[in-house]
């Protein structure tokens, strides 16, 4: 049993550091690595005769979402769907918080997952290159997009939004080392990485990225006390308008420099009003779990906002207007408890650590979950399998600093 178990801890240790770099690559590898993981961390709790979770304020909403999840069957109109896509998938994003937030324990598990995800963002980044230079991504073989002109790079995504959400979500992370912590060859490579991965977000041209990762340096920068990095932040966004290219400029002015239809679009915003018609039908429990697709059309509004005609089957574009209309204001609000508890209780950690490197994972978690859910403002990211475990598992990262103590660590 001793040999089965330790069998077990290797592979769910592993996994956990080559999820960020399978993630970058493809679906297929991503979800067996995650299905390894999950295998591997039930299997031993079987084996232990452990619980699955630790109670703590925080798995107490997240427990009760789940509940919620499940009731909001009642409006389905699809139980297999609701069952498979809704209920199960919320499992399997719970048990990888649970294994990350239990399993990194040491320092050197940590530097190995930060290198892993600094390989992802530099292979994404090199692939978003590539793509523009050639036409076709060397991973996949897709196209870019091409909007007002511009070429956006997906690399091996299949939306220039959703590489922008997979580099924005795992950057602060190792910006945070660069800048303030990581010394030596350590500091070159988060520094080196860093700088491609901005590189790779901007050929994706996406507003929700930018203003993610612009949020996620200004939370470092603000904590950290670093002057100099926020009067940079200041300056650029003063100079932002000026460096936009002309067919922006153009599109900004149709747009009559109106914030909300310049972030979102008309058509997110169209999206946006139809999903409070949703949202107002089934107030409690939502129209039910992985069902927002199919019952979109059944609430779209006539005429749409400004008269746009919105596809019959569309994703919300906000990760909490979706939440509302699937699982209602009642799964939405423990939802955000869940943050709350989450957020709160990474603040705490922080405080009462005197080990830099841990301090620093803490901070960066915070900022990498930060940038993931401005992203999820104008997007449902949430709902996107390729990019939606991505939040859960940097949810678990940030919970599993209460794991180190308190004594300073000295890096190798």
């Amino acid at each position: 049993m001793t040999r089965l178990t330790a069998l077990f801890e290797y592979t769910v240790y592993y996994c956990l550091i080559i999820i960020p770099f399978a993630l970058a690559i493809a679906p297929a590898p991503a979800n067996i690595f995650m299905g390894l993981l999950i295998a591997a961390f039930l299997a031993k709790k079987i084996i232990s005769k452990e619980p699955l979770a630790r109670k703590s304020a925080i798995t107490v909403p997240l427990f009760l979402f789940f509940l919620v999840t499940c009731l909001s069957l009642v409006n389905s109109v699809d139980y297999r769907d609701s069952i498979k896509g809704g209920v199960l998938r919320l499992v399997q994003y719970m048990l990888v918080f649970f294994a990350a937030a239990e399993h990194i324990r040491d320092h050197r598990h940590v530097r190995r997952i930060f290198y892993a995800m600094a390989l992802g963002i530099t292979l994404a980044s090199l692939d978003a290159f590539w793509q523009v230079a050639t036409g076709k991504d060397f991973i996949r073989g897709y196209a870019p997009v091409v909007n007002l002109g511009l070429v956006r790079a997906t690399a091996a995504f299949k939306d220039a939004n959703l590489l922008g959400i997979y580099l924005s979500a795992f950057l602060p992370a190792l910006l945070g080392l660069a800048l303030y912590h990581a010394k030596g060859k350590q500091r070159l490579i988060f520094a080196a990485a860093s700088v491609l991965g901005m590189a790779g977000i901007f050929l994706t041209y996406s507003r929700p990225t930018y203003l993610a990762l612009y949020v996620s340096v200004f939370l470092l920068a603000a904590v950290k006390r670093s002057r100099v990095i926020l009067v940079l932040l200041f300056l650029g966004a003063l100079a932002l308008p000026l460096l936009a290219p002309q067919s922006i400029k153009d599109w900004a002015k149709e747009m009559q420099y109106n914030p909300l239809r310049m972030m979102c679009n008309d058509d997110r915003i169209a999206a946006y009003r139809n999903s409070l018609n949703m949202i107002r039908a089934h107030p409690v429990v939502g129209v039910g779990a992985n069902t927002y697709m199919e019952n979109y059309r059944h609430y779209k509004e006539s005429p749409e906002y400004r008269n746009i005609v919105t596809i019959d089957y569309m994703y919300a574009h906000n990760n909490f207007l979706h939440m509302a209309a699937e699982v209602g204001l009642t799964g939405l609000a423990l939802f955000i408890w869940f943050l709350a508890s989450l957020f709160k209780g990474a603040r705490k950690t922080y405080k009462r650590l005197t080990c830099a490197h841990a301090r620093m994972l803490v901070l960066g978690g915070i900022a990498c979950l930060a940038a993931f859910l401005v992203n999820g403002l104008t997007e449902s990211s949430l709902y996107y399998s390729r990019v939606a475990v991505i939040f859960w598992y940097l949810a678990g990262i940030t919970m599993a600093a209460a794991n180190f103590g308190g004594a300073k660590h000295a890096e190798n």
